[in-house]
């Protein structure tokens, strides 16, 4: 019996056992699925392609515009001062009225001055009688002195007594000249045809010589100038210019650039540049017929120098700048875009020039160049032809006038992943 009893148990304790075998295994199939599960890629999803704007290249015309700030000048701003001294006792001008050259402006007391006169005029008389009786007295020593009857010194003394009158004669007519001049200097009139300013003496008051603040102020208003700065940079092109005999508009707007004043041509240019500030300064002129060009007003100036033609022109939101400098985003055949580095020319604010690295006929986006980097993919709306002088709309995104050179749009969020794919 006993023999039996430990044949049962060791069967029981192998079947233990298998059974303990069999779940470790089910256990190391369990965690090994696990363990692949886990291990095991996700699928990829596609990336979605960035939906831009995206603009064509043309050939069109371009005008190369400096916009400069400018200071109306006056041709001529005269300060009307006595020229002596005297009461002065009467005004002959509106403030604000327009006079012409020659018109009365003031009077100053001349009978000081007329009596002055009167008393050169008696010394003249006194002088020509003493000169008369000189020269006839030199007439009788003439005919003694040929007859040998007086010294020869007598009539050389009577030759110098007639010199000596005759010189005291010129002396009475300058005095009498001086005091013409006087009583013309009294009478003050306008130097120039301009707008008198405000007065600065009242009637009744003593001027003096050359005394300040003066008369009256008097300033031309037609024709005038504009005075304005050009950069060093920019010289070149106007003298280039202006060497060839062209003549360069000139336009002028208010200080807000919210309207056109007057247009003129340039005319002048320093001779020297400013140092400090590395700018030469231009002079144009304007007819100024309606006189809406005023005095030391500051306006906004935008000079001509010339137009580019068959220029390449792209939208000015097309352009980014960046550490490899300018480029725009060149849309590939297959969808991508990629860094495309240019070189710029004048801009009008909605349109650039590309002086090279594109071609007329690129596609290049203009909207939407934050979020894109170097290979990505798009999905172009249809493409729009840049406006040039013969071309058709512009592309959306309108940037302001800036001149010459024109400001450029910078590149925000995706310009670190342009730079990069350019480096």
């Amino acid at each position: 019996m006993s023999g039996m009893s430990d044949t049962g148990s060791t069967q029981v304790k192998r079947s233990r056992r298998g059974r303990a075998l069999l779940l470790l295994v089910v256990l190391v199939l369990i965690a090994a699925v696990v363990v692949h599960l886990l291990r095991a890629k996700k699928p990829e999803r596609p990336v979605a392609p960035q939906v831009v704007t995206v603009a064509t290249a043309t050939l069109g015309s371009m005008p190369e515009i400096l916009s400069e700030l400018g200071t109306v000048t006056p041709t001529a701003t005269v300060t009307v001062l006595p020229q002596l001294s005297g009461y002065l006792t009467a005004v002959g001008y509106k403030e604000g009225q327009d006079v012409q050259k020659g018109q009365f402006l003031a009077q100053i007391d001349s009978r000081q001055y007329e009596i002055s006169k009167q008393q050169a005029e008696a010394t003249l008389a006194k002088d020509r009688a003493a000169l008369a009786q000189a020269r006839a007295d030199l007439v009788r020593f003439t005919q003694l002195n040929e007859r040998k009857s007086i010294a020869e010194q007598t009539f050389a003394d009577q030759q110098f007594l007639v010199q000596q009158d005759e010189a005291a004669v010129k002396v009475d007519l300058a005095n009498i000249a001086q005091f013409d001049l006087d009583l013309a200097y009294c009478h003050i009139t306008a130097p120039v045809s301009g707008r008198v300013g405000l007065r600065l003496v009242d009637p009744g008051n003593y001027v003096t010589a050359s005394s300040s603040p003066g008369i009256v102020v008097i300033t031309s208003m037609k024709p005038t100038t504009v005075q304005f700065t050009v950069p060093q940079d920019s010289l070149a092109g106007v003298l280039q210019r202006m060497s060839t005999g062209a003549s360069l508009p000139v336009t002028a707007y208010s200080s807000d650039n919210s309207r056109e004043i007057a247009t003129g041509t340039l005319y002048a240019v320093s001779n020297q540049m400013a140092t400090s500030t590395g700018t030469v300064t231009l002079r144009a002129t304007f007819p100024n017929d309606d006189e809406a060009l005023f005095p030391s007003e500051f306006v906004n100036v935008k000079l001509l120098v010339d137009t580019l033609q068959n220029a390449v022109l792209v939208p000015t939101p097309a352009v980014q700048t960046g550490a490899p400098g300018d480029y725009v985003y060149l849309v590939n055949t297959n969808n991508t875009v990629s860094v495309h580095k240019v070189t710029l020319g004048p801009s009008d604010g909605k349109n650039t020039v590309i002086t090279s690295g594109l071609a007329a006929g690129n596609i290049v986006v203009t909207d939407g160049t934050d979020r894109l980097s170097d290979g990505a993919k798009i999905q172009a709306a249809p493409a729009r032809p840049a406006s040039g002088a013969s071309a058709e709309a512009p592309a959306s995104a309108e940037a302001p006038a800036s001149g010459a050179q024109g400001q450029h749009k910078h590149a925000r969020g995706g310009a670190s992943a342009a730079v990069d794919a350019a480096s």
